[in-house]
């Protein structure tokens, strides 16, 4: 799904390394509960559909395993009318729905997981990027401000609270809660160590930096959690891209080979992959947009 940012589409080519440096980051874990592949399986299905002829699409719903699956939703149902806290028939129920492609369903789930789970911060991330999906944004930030109310340094509600803000067209927003997670780091890991990975939230900082072509602030962020933690491979990977958009190869080179040598070995294939595909691109060239970008920002208001 494309990003608004300031009025501007981020194309397909642009976002597609931040799509990488988010996976590399390693930020979403949520394989914990076994359901975020299929989760994100389904919405970039349902994305690609809602840009399919009418005919493709009724096709799809006519699968040969439309019937099975209604079907085991229908079990499911009738499992929760018996027991409405059985976790596991809700699950199910949930997984069903997404498989049938049906968010509507799949959200009222995950609704009933989140109430009977509160404590299940993976639940309500999920039920927040449902709810974005069907463009209830309002519920969906609701959601996030509650995630990150009880758990300040919760990366998957940052991140996911900092996309919706940047689809919203809100990058100051989105740069606030981000700045003032990192102002609040060090007390809230006083009181509960390790409650808040600092670089974690610098990467995603630089994230919308480098997204609005705000470079030098992003790799100033980026230094400083080089600095904090220089065994990190994750700053130094997402610094190697900014230079790379910037046209200074020879600067990246040297950092994706660190980044690579620090990386655990699932990643190591991925960056030097990233590496070759961003030196056969152009450099990136400012533009009017980008320089406005770089000035302050009329926006003032900062996330709930």
């Amino acid at each position: 799904m494309a990003i608004r940012v300031q009025g501007d589409i981020v194309s397909e080519k642009r976002g597609r390394w931040m799509v990488k440096l988010v996976m590399a980051v390693g930020l979403v874990a949520f394989l914990g509960i076994g359901l975020y592949p299929v989760v994100n399986g389904v919405l970039e299905t349902t994305q690609a559909n809602s840009q399919t002829p009418a005919a493709e699409t009724t096709q799809q719903t006519t699968n040969p395993q439309q019937g099975d699956l209604e079907a085991r939703a229908r079990g499911y149902e009738l499992v929760l009318e018996r027991e409405p806290e059985n976790e596991t028939a809700l699950r199910g129920l949930l997984e069903t729905k997404l498989q049938l492609q049906d968010l509507p369903g799949a959200v009222a789930a995950l609704e009933k997981l989140v109430e009977l789970k509160p404590e299940r911060t993976d639940y309500a991330v999920l039920l927040a990027q449902g709810k974005q999906q069907i463009q209830d944004f309002e519920g969906a930030a609701q959601v996030y401000r509650s995630i990150i109310k009880s758990q300040p340094g919760n990366i998957n509600g940052l991140q996911g609270y900092v996309n919706l803000l940047l689809q919203q067209d809100r990058p100051s927003a989105a740069i606030g809660l981000l700045e003032d997670t990192l102002q609040k780091a060090g007390q809230a890991n006083q009181l509960q160590p390790g409650s808040v990975d600092v670089v974690s939230v610098q990467v995603i900082l630089g994230q919308v930096y480098a997204d609005r072509q705000r470079f030098e602030e992003a790799l100033a962020v980026y230094d400083e959690a080089i600095k904090a933690d220089p065994e990190d491979f994750r700053p130094i990977f997402a610094k190697a891209i900014v230079l790379q958009r910037q046209g200074k190869s020879e600067e990246a080179k040297p950092l994706f080979d660190t980044a690579a040598q620090l990386a655990p070995p699932e990643y190591r294939d991925q960056i030097n992959q990233q590496a070759e595909q961003l030196s056969a691109e152009p450099p990136a060239s400012p533009s009017p947009e980008s320089e406005e970008a770089a000035s302050p920002e009329p926006e003032t208001e900062a996330a709930e």
